[in-house]
């Protein structure tokens, strides 16, 4: 499907879509499409505005032929400072001109962007990582970042994940333990999730977990048994 680029020339439209793993090789980029959806929610003045923050990115002459946000994304994914996998200066334009509602259409896309199926943990790891993440999200309050760097996860992904959802601690932490299955993809183990928690001197949630998991596993054995 292509979509409409109004006055936009051919040579500043967003590139074609890319085939997506997993999906037909006609199917639409989500990633693209994303941008387009961004695109088509701003106004003038917001455009204006994310132009006047991208000085620094963007050279003055190309800045002032930018119509669109689609003109801009285009120069910004050619310069390599927007992609699917680093939409960090992405989500600082958004939150500048205070869209926390395109910032969220950010996060539902890194939650769901599709991963090739060699890439998850099999089926089993998926059930005791979401015990896991059940757990700690009802057990673990402010000191979320502290296990969350101690996972490895980068500082700037935990400032931008309490940004998004400022007054909402539990939301907070879901969404980081979310995105750190995702970034680990087929390496996210829930023991990795026990030792974060120990390393952090929470043993009393990492035990709550093992007792949990212990649980499923012997819940799924019995179930194999009688089949």
């Amino acid at each position: 499907m292509d979509f409409p680029c109004g006055g936009c020339e051919r040579d500043t439209e967003i590139p074609p879509a890319r085939p997506v793993a997993g999906v037909g090789p006609g199917a639409v980029d989500p990633f693209l499409s994303l941008l387009h959806s961004i695109s088509s929610g701003l106004s003038d003045t917001e455009l204006s505005a994310m132009k006047f923050l991208c000085r620094d990115k963007i050279g003055k002459r190309k800045l002032e032929a930018v119509q669109s946000g689609r003109e801009l994304f285009t120069i910004l994914l050619e310069k390599q400072q927007v992609a699917s996998d680093n939409l960090e200066f992405l989500r600082t334009l958004l939150q500048h001109i205070e869209r926390n509602d395109l910032v969220s259409q950010l996060v539902k896309f890194e939650e769901e962007e599709p991963r090739a199926p060699d890439d998850q943990p099999d089926v089993h790891e998926k059930r005791r990582l979401k015990v896991a993440r059940a757990v700690i999200c009802d057990n673990v309050g402010r000191e979320w970042k502290k296990v969350m760097r101690e996972l490895g996860m980068p500082e700037v992904k935990l400032d931008r994940i309490q940004a998004a959802h400022r007054f909402d601690l539990y939301e907070q932490l879901a969404q980081a333990l979310r995105e750190w299955q995702r970034w680990k993809g087929e390496d996210a183990k829930a023991a990795d999730l026990i030792k974060g928690l120990r390393g952090c001197n929470l043993n009393l949630v990492a035990d709550l977990v093992e007792k949990r998991i212990s649980q499923l596993d012997t819940e799924t054995d019995e179930i194999s048994t009688e089949i």
